[in-house]
This record gives C-alpha cells, sequence and structure tokens, in this order.
C-alpha cells in the first residue's frame, strides 16, 4: 500500500435491466427499452436504456408517463430471477478485486480496495481491469468512480455514464466538487437544492463557502457533517454487511385530499416502487406499513403482517390498499402518504443497505 490514502471505489452498472436485456435480444439494441410494470395497472419504470432516458425518462417515474413522452418505446416485464443471477456473476467478478465491499443494491458496490494498492497496481488500474471483466465475461458496461471517500467516489461514478471512469486524486476532492450542482451532494435532495438555488446557492462549491451560523441554521445538527461532505471529506467505512429492520417511502401531497382515487394511486405508486427497490436489494419482508398524515398534522401508522414474506409490488399494493380503505372517512383529508415492509429474512442476501427514507 502506498501513501496514508484511503482508496475507494464506486462501480454502478449502467442502465442494469435494461442493458441486460439488450445484450440478451440483439433486436433492441439502440432501442428505447423500458422495464417495468403495465401503464394499465399503474406501473413503474424500473430501467430506461440510455436511448429511452434521452426522451426525460427515470426510473421510478409512472410508465403510462414514459410511454407519453416515448410512444415507440418498447416496454418489457421485469425478469428479476434472470437479474438477480446476473447481479451474482457481477458480485463474483467484483470480490476478484476485493474482498471489502458494500453492495448497495443488484447492480451497485462500493470497494475499499487501499489494501491492494501499490506502484504498479494503482486505483485506476484495478477500475480499468473491472470495467474490463465485466465487459469481457459479462459483455455488460459499468462506470467506475475511483476517490478517497464513498462520498466523492459515488459523485464521481455518475460524471461519464455509460460505460464511465473519473478518477478523483488525494486533495482535489474540493476542487472536483466545487463546480458540480449543489443536488449532486449526499442529503441534499430536490425540494433543498430548489430552497438553496433561490437563495443563490448553485453550485457545492457555493454552498461550502457559507458562514458557520448558516449551516447551522440550515442543517441543524447534520450542519458539520454536510460541510465535510461538501470539501470532500467523508470518513464513512466501506462496510460488508449493515442490516436494516425496515424500509419505506413517502410523500408529501401538494394539495391536501380525501379523493379516494387520488389517495389510492399515490399509496400504489409507493407501493410499486418500493417492491421494485425490495426485489433489487433482494429483501422480503412479512409486514407491510402504512403512514399516513391528517390536514390537521395528526400522524397515524397501520400495519398488516402476511402469512409469507413479500417482495412483489402488487402483493404490497394490495396489502397497502387494504389499510388505505379502512381510513377513508368521510370529511377527512390527508397530507401525507408512506409505505414500508418491515420483518425481513434472515438471509446472508438480506444484509444489504437500503436507501429510501424510513418512517
Amino acid at each position: 500500500m502506498t501513501g496514508t490514502n484511503r482508496h475507494v471505489l464506486h462501480a454502478d452498472m449502467d442502465a442494469f435491466y435494461a442493458s441486460v436485456e439488450q445484450r440478451d435480444n440483439p433486436t433492441l439494441k439502440g432501442k428505447p427499452v423500458l422495464v417495468g410494470g403495465s401503464p394499465d395497472e399503474r406501473g413503474v419504470v424500473a430501467a430506461a436504456s440510455y436511448e429511452a432516458r434521452s426522451f426525460g425518462i427515470r426510473s421510478a417515474m409512472p410508465m403510462r408517463t414514459a410511454l407519453n413522452r416515448c410512444p415507440i418505446a418498447i416496454r418489457l416485464d421485469p425478469d428479476f430471477n434472470k437479474y438477480q443471477s446476473v447481479s451474482s456473476q457481477v458480485m463474483a467478478i467484483f470480490r476478484k478485486i476485493s474482498m471489502t465491499i458494500e453492495p448497495i443494491s443488484l447492480d451497485e458496490a462500493f470497494l475499499d480496495v487501499t489494501d491492494s494498492v501499490t506502484e504498479c497496481n494503482t486505483p485506476q488500474k484495478m477500475a480499468y481491469n473491472l470495467k474490463a471483466r465485466v465487459q469481457s465475461e459479462l459483455n455488460l458496461t459499468l462506470s467506475v468512480g475511483v476517490a478517497t471517500s464513498k462520498s466523492v467516489a459515488k459523485i464521481a461514478s455518475d460524471m461519464n455514464k455509460p460505460d464511465g471512469l473519473m478518477v478523483v486524486g488525494p486533495g482535489t476532492e474540493k476542487a472536483f466538487l466545487a463546480p458540480l450542482p449543489v443536488g449532486k451532494l449526499w442529503g441534499i435532495g430536490p425540494k433543498t437544492t430548489e430552497r438553496l438555488n433561490k437563495d443563490g446557492i448553485v453550485t457545492i462549491g457555493d454552498l461550502e463557502k457559507m458562514p458557520e451560523k448558516w449551516w447551522l441554521s440550515q442543517f441543524g445538527s447534520t450542519a458539520w457533517h454536510m460541510r465535510s461532505l461538501s470539501l470532500g471529506r467523508d470518513n464513512s467505512l466501506v462496510q460488508s454487511v449493515k442490516k436494516r429492520k425496515s424500509i419505506s417511502a413517502e410523500t408529501t401531497l401538494a394539495t391536501d385530499t380525501g379523493d379516494p382515487e387520488i389517495l389510492h394511486e399515490m399509496a400504489n405508486r409507493l407501493s410499486q416502487s418500493l417492491g421494485l427497490h425490495l426485489v433489487n436489494l433482494r429483501l422480503k419482508g412479512r409486514t407491510v406499513k402504512m403512514k399516513l398524515r391528517l390536514s390537521d398534522f395528526t400522524t397515524f401508522t397501520r400495519q398488516q403482517t402476511l402469512s409469507e414474506p413479500v417482495d412483489s409490488p402488487d402483493a404490497i399494493g394490495r396489502a397497502v390498499s387494504t389499510l388505505l380503505r379502512k381510513e377513508l372517512f368521510e370529511g377527512r383529508k390527508f397530507r401525507l402518504v408512506g409505505v414500508g415492509v418491515s420483518g425481513f429474512e434472515d438471509t446472508e442476501e438480506q444484509l444489504l443497505q437500503p436507501r429510501l427514507a424510513g418512517f
């Protein structure tokens, strides 16, 4: 090992589900491909090929919206057994580079390669090797970010997609981040980005220049962690095993409503997205939860424990629909809807880190 810096790779398969389908069916190459549920059943996009993305289509978008944007797109039902099989092959290749791996999903992982670095075997060479192996053994492309921390490597891997490679050398983290949009930073979501942009904070460089009092007023207890990330400092470890007790997603409605159709539509979309995420993480749970917040800010949860663990978007949707139906009273209006799953099976494949916000 050379020097005292950590060396982290973030490896991310390009449009994974869609790319596997295009690989296995050459007639799909070069065409806009959407993997996901039927628009007639309120399905969502699980993956979109880069040809489809050029129409502004993204994952978790309602399939109906995606097909309206690109009527010539070819929609395919997901084949998760196939994707999980290919994922196992991908992870096996990753383990040839490093055994310190933190899988994020079927198609994405962090690798700590610090202990393997020598003058001849640099992190950049390892990234090239990783990409070459995935291409030659699986006929798929991979984008890799190389940095001294997880957060910077994650941002770097997204810079030159598809089939990209970005190396952020030790000591250049701040300069690398400074010109990027503030929304690229971990922990800065769309709503926070919008608020910051209104205040004239457009880039990460703008953000890190703000005074200490401002950071405390905007981010509270997480202020110093967020400021460190804006400077390219991140000491979080690549952890091979992480176990979560639950995973969930929620949304605040633009306008309070008691309309059953709107509420069921929103609950179903959350169920679809959550189910796809569970499949992606190889998670199955027995308990389906629903979080509701009324217009007066009263917040409560309801749950149903199923006879068998599930990851199916439709199975989750059916349970959530039953829970919601019991709460729709005359005159009652809602401002927030959330869906969650817990009670995961205790297997090695469950030991992955979900990325959706919890209740």
